[in-house]
């Protein structure tokens, strides 16, 4: 088996590096990293800067189905709920 020199927590990383936004959902749905926590730790032990906010629920999911068509049930209060968004400061 050969083995993968650019995985999924390599490409989160760039995208972070790149300027980009990303929330758990981010991580989960369109890089699949099940743990942002730790690649987020694990970028502040290097030394970067590594910035959180909350923004709401709504805002993740457009940002989302830009890439992915995700659902939620009609009743869930995706205006009320918050999300942590995370990016690098430069």
């Amino acid at each position: 088996m050969k083995k993968v020199k650019f995985g999924q927590t390599d490409a989160l990383i760039d995208y972070l590096i790149d300027g980009n936004t990303v929330t758990r959902l981010d991580a989960l749905l369109i890089f699949g990293v099940q743990n942002i926590t730790a690649v987020i730790s694990n970028l502040r032990k290097q030394g970067y800067l590594v910035k959180r906010t909350k923004i709401p629920f709504i805002k993740a999911l457009v940002r989302i189905n830009e890439k992915v068509k995700v659902q939620v049930p009609k009743n869930l209060p995706v205006k009320d709920i918050e999300i942590s968004e995370y990016w690098i400061s430069k």
